[in-house]
């Protein structure tokens, strides 16, 4: 699916190197943009779901599903996309997966309601799984080994960009044209990529995979599932049959993909690797971290329109202190993490972000000046950015360099898993005590949801206190920092 697959099967991989210097900068061009475009896509909506909910006359729920609806197919597609890509060849599911993204995004924008955006939402999400693996795994066997370090650099300097301005090109898209743009946007982008792609990009397969169809299934319904009874439970109630069943429903699916797991021939998610308590931790650590960080984005971007009054740009800008920390604090951590170990700035980063949230929480009325809820936000941003190097590194320096394509996948699931249950769990507690009605109101429900965000950032520094400082043996250098841009 990553690098370390490329890395550490080489020898299985049968690939066609384009010749020349100007077809490598194709390569890397092309594989570059649309890791980018798909990288953006998860952030981008943030800041345009107040003008959304304005022109589709719905509700919060509906505005968390254009959210959770791109995370759940993306994070379930994404390994079954990487073994189609070894099956079938990686340059053609790629080429493919983005021309269903860019159809998608058409899709997005010229759905009518909520429900058909959501429904394009989802099959954008499953293109942006296609598309982000095989981006790397396409470029990586391009290019010769004694090159991936630059690789590595630009692809790790694309993620921290379209963090950081994903939600000021979403408002500035939103404020000075258009929300439906930010799909629109996509479209040309997407079908030239994918048009040039299928003349430029070099074809490769790896080893041929049981897919495991029945896991993906399995998992995609029952966290679907689950989520739904979350959304629900704010209008039917917690103790009403419909939200009791379906969330019931939800965990027993959810348990019989992880008996499937343990006797799967070829399992999606391999279950012998949570015998590691590093990988373990570790996942759990990336679950709830970056469910804490998406949730406090969504609910943010709430507060700062429905209840502030702020334009769609200037709220991109105020959540800059929050999202740009990662393109300048993230490289410091991880040169720091290799001389204290990783442990230290995991929970000290981890610390940091629940205080940030807690700061937010506790002063976030209509009273407090914008400057404070921004340094706080800092103190925040600055706290994820020290844990975002250190703890996929961590989950990778658990298992072995043939197995860390795998485990990066798992760690990428745990990631959006994590996002989309945070934000259905915030909204939740939103609607438990406030609503979009009035500005008084969405102040009232944000602070309550806010401290469920510091408190899942609290059971994230809680879990990395487990992780060990140091992994028991040190790693092949390139597979790990090309699996770590990938997770």
């Amino acid at each position: 699916m990553t690098g370390a697959q490329i890395t550490s099967k080489t020898a299985q991989v049968s690939t066609a190197r384009p010749g020349g210097r100007g077809r490598l900068d194709w390569v890397l061009g092309l594989t570059s943009t649309a890791y980018f475009m798909v990288a953006l896509d998860a952030l981008v909506v943030v800041t345009a779901l107040p003008r959304m909910q304005r022109d589709l006359h719905v509700g919060l729920s509906s505005l968390q599903w254009t959210v959770n609806s791109y995370g759940i197919a993306f994070a379930a597609g994404i390994i079954t996309a990487a073994a189609l890509g070894d099956r079938f060849g990686r340059r053609r599911v790629f080429t493919a997966g983005l021309a269903l993204f860019a159809v998608a995004s058409a899709a997005c924008a010229l759905a009518p309601n909520a429900g058909e955006l959501i429904a394009a939402r989802t099959v954008q999400g499953l293109g942006g799984a296609i598309v982000l693996p095989l981006s790397l795994t396409i470029l990586t066997t391009a290019f010769p080994a004694e090159r991936r370090g630059l690789l590595v650099g630009v692809y790790g300097g694309l993620a921290g960009l379209a963090v950081a301005i994903g939600p000021l090109v979403g408002g500035a898209v939103t404020q000075g044209i258009d929300w439906h743009w930010i799909f629109w946007i996509n479209v040309p982008i997407g079908l030239v990529a994918a048009a040039l792609g299928t003349r430029l990009l070099p074809e490769s397969r790896g080893p041929a995979k049981r897919l495991d169809i029945c896991g993906a299934t399995l998992v995609t319904v029952g966290v679907l599932t689950v989520v739904w009874g979350l959304v629900r439970a704010g209008d039917a109630g917690w103790s009403s049959g419909e939200v009791v069943g379906t969330l019931a429903g939800g965990a027993l699916l959810l348990v019989a993909f992880v008996v499937w797991e343990g006797r799967a021939r070829e399992p999606m998610v391999p279950l012998r690797l949570f015998a590691s308590r590093d990988f373990t931790l570790g996942n759990l650590t990336t679950f709830l971290m970056s469910g804490a960080t998406f949730a406090a984005a969504f609910l943010l971007a709430q507060d700062f329109q429905f209840a502030r009054g702020y334009s769609p740009l200037s709220t991109g800008l105020r959540l800059l202190p929050f999202f740009a920390t990662p393109m300048f604090v993230a490289p410091i951590a991880g040169a720091v993490s290799d001389r204290v170990g990783r442990r230290p700035l995991i929970v000290a980063g981890l610390a940091l972000q629940t205080a940030g949230f807690a700061w937010v929480a506790a002063r976030g009325s209509l009273a407090t000046s914008w400057i404070e809820i921004a340094l706080a936000l800092l103190v925040a941003g600055v706290g994820i950015s020290m844990a975002l190097p250190t703890v996929p590194t961590a989950v990778l320096g658990a298992v072995s360099e043939a197995e860390m394509g795998t485990a990066s996948g798992i760690n990428y699931m745990a990631q959006r898993f994590g996002a989309v249950f945070a934000i259905a769990i915030a909204t939740a507690v939103f609607s438990a005590y406030g609503h979009l009605g009035s500005p008084g109101a969405v102040t009232a429900g944000f602070r309550p949801a806010l401290w469920a965000c510091a408190a899942l950032a609290l059971a994230a520094t809680m879990s990395g206190l487990g992780i060990a400082s140091r992994p028991p043996r040190m790693e092949s250098a390139p597979a790990a920092t090309e699996d770590l841009i990938a997770a």
